[in-house]
């Protein structure tokens, strides 16, 4: 279902003009979500199937790219006929997901339906399950698509939304320590760091930024561990 679109970005999918589409639900409850009208219900969509495809055919030629985002975009029965449609367009495809689907993530790889995944890392194994807002038995699928992604060629990047209520130097170093010992001799190759930003479709108060220094604290750290780092809204 789709339940939002940004006609136009030059910054969600790397060096290309693209527009962006969000699919409904989620299967996280994460406090600091910006989506959080997408979590969940069956809302009327903002729009069908019939009348994206109508727009983009109306951008041939003006856009490179669509980034598909959610929500959890992986938990759409029929993504990947979603994506084939675009793809025949002509048009990239970036993927936005949470990496709690490794099967569904590989599949599209695989069949050639992505040529870019931006993949949220929450935060350190042990605070994943707060940063979430759910119970985790184990981080089995997150590490499979991390190892998916770090040990595979399509390009892709791994990112954190900071909060200073979630995250601090501890947990960004097990992070960082825990992303490198996944795929012997392989490091992540790009690492992005956005920090919290509050607005009126957050569910839970209380909830701040960390401050710039902090923000650039935690990049350092993360050096030490990935390829390159990128602090996105400094």
């Amino acid at each position: 279902m789709i339940s939002g679109i940004q006609k136009m970005t030059l910054l969600d999918f790397p060096g290309k003009v693209a527009c962006t589409v969000f699919l409904h639900y989620c299967n996280y409850r994460c406090p600091f979500c910006h989506n959080s009208e997408l979590l969940e219900g069956k809302p009327e969509p903002l729009m069908s199937e019939e009348e994206f495809f109508r727009f983009l055919s109306t951008r041939q030629g003006l856009l490179d790219g669509v980034c598909v985002s959610g929500g959890e975009p992986t938990l759409t029965p029929d993504l990947a006929s979603f994506l084939k449609k675009i793809k025949d367009m002509g048009f990239s495809v970036k993927l936005d997901t949470n990496g709690s689907n490794p099967h569904i993530l590989k599949h599209l790889v695989e069949e050639g339906l992505v040529d870019y995944v931006a993949m949220d890392v929450k935060n350190s194994p042990a605070r994943y399950p707060e940063t979430v807002g759910i119970p985790m038995k184990n981080m089995d699928a997150i590490e499979e698509s991390l190892r998916f992604l770090m040990d595979g060629s399509l390009p892709y990047e791994l990112r954190t939304t900071l909060v200073a209520q979630l995250h601090d130097a501890a947990s960004v170093t097990e992070m960082g320590a825990w992303l490198a010992s996944l795929v012997p001799g392989k490091k992540p190759e790009k690492f992005s760091l956005q920090s919290f930003v509050d607005r009126d479709t957050v569910k839970f108060a209380g909830l701040s930024a960390p401050s710039e220094d902090t923000v650039t604290q935690y990049a350092d750290i993360l050096s030490q561990y990935v390829g390159e780092v990128t602090i996105k809204n400094k």
